[in-house]
């Protein structure tokens, strides 16, 4: 890839006249060898995944193996339906949609981890639900991901995508992140407003840990995901709004970085700190535990 940086995605888009989403596109097609029908046509591939999964989320059975989720993505699809919501239904539509897709996946169905399987819900959350809202197509809404791409492999090669490494800031986080950029130019905004949208997405959530219960991807991370989705959409509209991160953007993917390698390894993943080792979070490992050992026998 031609870029590094999220400053490189801008220069290049605005020297060459182009989206992010094209910049992507061309860069990926130069550093794999594929034609360019073959990798848009891939893409597109995921993003049915995407729509499928929020479908089954919303309309399926969902509980997880572990018992311990499921069911709330149509708990507020319903409550939704039910009448005029606290955040408005916009950003409510794009949470149960995060949820539904991150119960899909804590029940073993398919999904397409954006960046990583703890937070798969949030792009197709936040392009699933604004698809429905704004009427864009399909091809559209690749270009989406594309773009989101774009951001994702800045953040990827200069900071962290894994909870191992970086906490819930480097999962959630970037996925909010790549998802704000990318609604941004799906609304016609700059590369420049997009790449601010990124700042004002990592900013909110560093320092954010990976605590899951049991050590399963689902408490609290589901939920994450679907409060994710809404903060993708406020710093979206940030972006498009002007509103600039004061830090530059390619800063703030240095100091998730930063702040993930000084962060304890209680906090990163490893079910040893945070949520996992409340009382209740204690009470929940043990009886899975033991329900474990009793299958067993």
């Amino acid at each position: 890839m031609q870029f590094r940086t999220l400053k490189d995605i801008i220069r290049l888009c605005e020297e060459r006249s182009c989206s992010i989403a094209e910049l992507m596109i061309v860069e990926q097609v130069k550093e794999t060898g594929v034609q360019r029908e073959e990798v848009i046509a891939q893409m597109a591939a995921y993003y049915e995944v995407m729509k499928e999964a929020v479908h089954r989320g919303i309309h399926e059975d969902t509980v997880s193996r572990s018992g311990l989720t499921g069911g709330d993505a149509r708990k507020v699809y319903d409550y939704l339906n039910g009448g005029e919501t606290v955040s408005g239904a916009y950003s409510t539509r794009a949470m149960s949609y995060a949820l539904a897709v991150s119960e899909v996946n804590a029940s073993m169905g398919r999904i397409i981890a954006t960046p990583t399987a703890g937070s798969c819900g949030i792009i197709p959350g936040v392009f699933v639900s604004t698809q429905e809202r704004f009427g864009w197509s399909d091809e559209q809404m690749v270009l989406g991901l594309f773009a989101a791409g774009a951001i994702g492999y800045v953040i990827a090669n200069n900071s962290s995508i894994s909870g191992a490494e970086g906490g819930c800031q480097a999962e959630v986080g970037s996925a909010i992140g790549m998802a704000a950029g990318a609604m941004v130019e799906l609304r016609g905004g700059s590369p420049e407003q997009a790449m601010h949208a990124v700042g004002l997405a990592l900013k909110n959530t560093l320092g954010l840990i990976c605590d899951p219960v049991a050590g399963l991807v689902e408490i609290p991370c589901i939920v994450r995901n679907g409060l994710g989705a809404v903060n993708a959409l406020a710093a979206a509209d940030m972006g498009l709004a002007g509103v600039r991160s004061a830090i530059p953007s390619d800063e703030v993917v240095d100091v998730m970085l930063q702040v993930g390698r000084s962060m304890p390894s209680e906090h990163r993943e490893t079910a040893r700190g945070g949520l996992a080792q409340t009382p209740t979070g204690r009470k929940i490992t043990e009886e899975l535990r033991r329900r474990r050992e009793n299958n067993g026998q």
